[in-house]
């Protein structure tokens, strides 16, 4: 089990050890961080994990090579590049970065910390890929769908409540233009109004709080039909992706997904790829599209230009994102064995919707749970899991000890 270290700890460990090459330097250290590290560790990267705190699930993960504190940029941006940089300097030999929330690839991006390569586009164009005011505007001009609109940047918070609900009626849903911001200032990153006096406070918030939001037409999509392009496409242009299908949530309708399968689902990727090439972005990256009945299409709903949750079943498929991203930064070299189908699943979010919820049905099967529950799940091609992991027991331990409230670690992921 890896210690979770304090900074100056951190930076003493990692002089004394020999790296033959480039470490990932992994941020934050929760579950996609988790899903990021076991990525690099199978193609013996040396991964250091840091974080503010050491209750994620990735510091005593068996492929954590080092994990500790490092400044929260959100605090203190400086302090964040002087301790990443002390970090690269220990080493001897540069760092590449993974950031994991969006706070984080914005501070590798801004801070540019010497001694670390970014396997990712600079922050002007993150910022195009991330703001859903300037996405679905290009979205418009690339006749790539998206939930109707209405911007709502201009104008007192009376003319805006009026714009939105005379076009859009209500109930509608408001959504940040960079969601991260709005989540740290109302506690989530999408919210459903049924009345004019709702949107009037939350514009009156937003505003106050400097953020830009827009309002959308409720879309009554299908649950089970949610799609994502899970892609990394190269500074050369070339493209390592595949679809997924985010067939359970929890909760059901805007929650996080607990059960992802691989898919065919060409349009989607045909559309993703479209925005992606046109704003010149590269990375890792996951771009969101739900379906609409009414409309009969799938809709562009975000790009998140990062890991996220379910990393671990691109990895699982054959396509190992992370370590793509590496070698195109490094004298590494990654090439996909080819896409096999496959599942993920995140067991504590599926455990408690089936336990809680009387209309969920259990898309597992007999087989999947006895894999689970015999420790054969490593060797099992139908399914893989998020945290879970026989072989390296300990951050599930971790994450156990935060649902029953023994520690405390929140992350959006």
């Amino acid at each position: 089990m890896t210690a979770f270290r304090t900074h100056d700890e951190l930076v003493d460990a990692v002089s004394e050890a020999t790296f033959d090459r480039p470490p990932a330097v992994v941020a934050n250290a929760h579950i996609t961080g988790l899903g990021v590290a076991r990525a690099l560790a199978a193609h013996d990267v040396p991964v250091i994990a840091v974080d503010r705190s050491g209750d994620g699930a990735a510091p005593p993960s068996a492929a954590v090579a080092f994990a500790g504190e490092v400044t929260y940029p959100l605090d203190d941006q400086a302090g964040f590049r002087e301790d990443v940089e002390a970090l690269a300097a220990a080493a001897g030999t540069d760092l590449v970065a993974f950031g994991c929330m969006d706070e984080w690839v914005h501070a590798f991006a801004d801070t540019d910390p010497e001694g670390v390569r970014l396997p990712f586009a600079d922050r002007e164009i993150i910022d195009d890929v991330l703001d859903k005011s300037s996405l679905y505007r290009l979205a418009e001009r690339l006749d790539v769908p998206y939930p109707e609109t209405v911007f709502l940047d201009d104008g007192t918070v009376e003319e805006r409540v009026d714009r939105a609900t005379d076009r859009l009626g209500l109930p509608l849903v408001v959504k940040p233009a960079f969601k991260r911001e709005f989540e740290e200032a109302v506690g989530t990153n999408v919210l459903e109004v049924e009345t004019a006096e709702e949107l009037r406070d939350i514009l009156t918030r937003a505003r106050a709080a400097g953020i830009e939001v827009m309002a959308q037409r409720k879309i009554d999509s299908v649950r089970g039909q949610d799609h994502s392009l899970a892609s990394y496409v190269g500074p050369d242009g070339d493209v390592l992706s595949l679809v997924g299908n985010a067939r359970v949530r929890n909760p059901l309708d805007f929650g996080t997904s607990c059960l992802v399968e691989r898919a065919e689902k060409p349009v989607i990727e045909q559309r993703a790829l479209d925005v992606l090439r046109e704003t010149d972005y590269y990375g890792i990256s996951e771009a969101e599209f739900v379906y609409c009945p009414d409309r009969e299409e799938y809709l562009l709903l975000d790009i998140n230009t990062r890991p996220w949750k379910w990393i671990g079943l691109p990895v699982a498929a054959g396509a190992n994102l992370p370590m793509a991203a590496y070698a195109s930064v490094t004298e590494a070299t990654y090439e996909s064995p080819g896409l096999t189908d496959t599942r993920w699943v995140y067991l504590p979010d599926y455990v408690e919707l089936l336990a809680t919820n009387s209309g969920v049905r259990d898309r597992l099967t007999p087989t999947d749970w006895r894999a689970i529950l015999s420790g054969d799940i490593q060797s099992y091609a139908d399914l893989t899991t998020g945290v879970y992991r026989p072989s390296d027991p300990d951050p599930a331990y971790q994450v156990l000890q935060s649902t029953l409230g023994v520690t405390d670690y929140y992350c959006s992921c």
